[in-house]
């Protein structure tokens, strides 16, 4: 029995709908299949941009600001370690503040927020560690020791330790609580000298200032803040001074905001290139 030929239209209808049908499932299936994925890397995303605002990555780069508190015969040495520093760790950034160290210890047992403290002496360090803000074994990266500066062509004709007991020359030396003015009172004691400065300043940058700018004929700063002086001091070495060594401990903060790139600060003043720079700038080194 034949069907009708209209039995056969509606056969291929059904059969176009079902395809129809099945075809637009799977687009939504894909759709929803690329929808899923594009969360998912949008959430990858996120956590990765929430990721680089933390001090180290996942590769264990630092990254960050790092606070250093230095004594102020540190600025020209540690300004270029600094810059040194920041090539070496791409999205780094060293901020210096220099000072007196026994001013900067204060500063940090005050609670002010540092990652490292950097001394011109080690009585210093000690009250920090004392005051445990410095938890670490403290590390002795660099040497100094004192000299008299002069200004250039020297007008005070000043030959030596024993015009600091005079009257007649205008003297500036350190503040006896900060460490150049503490290693000058050691050195007049072996010498057996009574000085009669005119000034006593409160870090050696400022007595360096003072003999700049001519106002006084002579202070007792380092060798190393002579040579930094570019030409304009010109420097007089006496015998006592390499019976006075100051020794220069570092250490990170215990309380440091950026704990794992102050410990590779650390580690970098002692590196053989930082030694290079201090030996440059007159430091010894061990």
């Amino acid at each position: 029995m034949r069907l009708p030929r209209h039995h056969g239209a509606a056969t291929k209808r059904r059969a176009a709908i079902r395809a129809l049908t099945g075809s637009s499932t799977a687009r939504f299936r894909a759709a929803d299949t690329v929808a899923v994925v594009s969360v998912l890397a949008m959430a990858a995303a996120l956590t990765g941009c929430g990721s680089g605002a933390t001090k180290t990555t996942g590769s264990g780069e630092i990254s960050g600001t790092i606070t250093v508190f230095a004594a102020a015969s540190l600025t020209e040495t540690f300004t270029t370690l600094g810059h040194d520093f920041e090539a070496a760790h791409p999205g780094t950034k060293v901020i210096y503040s220099f000072g007196a160290s026994s001013a900067l210890a204060q500063q940090i047992r005050q609670g002010a927020p540092a990652d490292v403290f950097a001394s011109a002496a080690p009585a210093n360090m000690q009250q920090v560690v004392d005051s445990g803000d410095v938890t670490a074994n403290p590390a002795t990266f660099a040497s100094n020791r004192l000299e008299i500066a002069v200004p250039r062509g020297n007008p005070g004709k000043i030959t030596g330790l024993a015009d600091f007991g005079r009257p007649e020359p205008r003297i500036a030396l350190c503040a006896v609580q900060v460490p150049c003015g503490a290693a000058a009172d050691k050195v007049f004691q072996l010498a057996g000298i009574t000085p009669q400065p005119d000034t006593r300043e409160q870090d050696v940058k400022a007595a360096v200032t003072k003999v700049t700018l001519d106002e006084v004929d002579a202070a007792l700063v380092y060798r190393t803040d002579v040579r930094s002086a570019g030409g304009k001091l010109e420097g007089i070495d006496f015998p006592e001074s390499s019976k006075v060594i100051n020794t220069y401990p570092i250490a990170p903060l215990a309380k440091a905001p950026n704990a794992a790139a102050a410990t590779v600060f650390v580690d970098f003043v002692r590196s053989d290139r930082a030694k290079r720079v201090f030996a440059e700038a007159g430091f010894d080194t061990p």
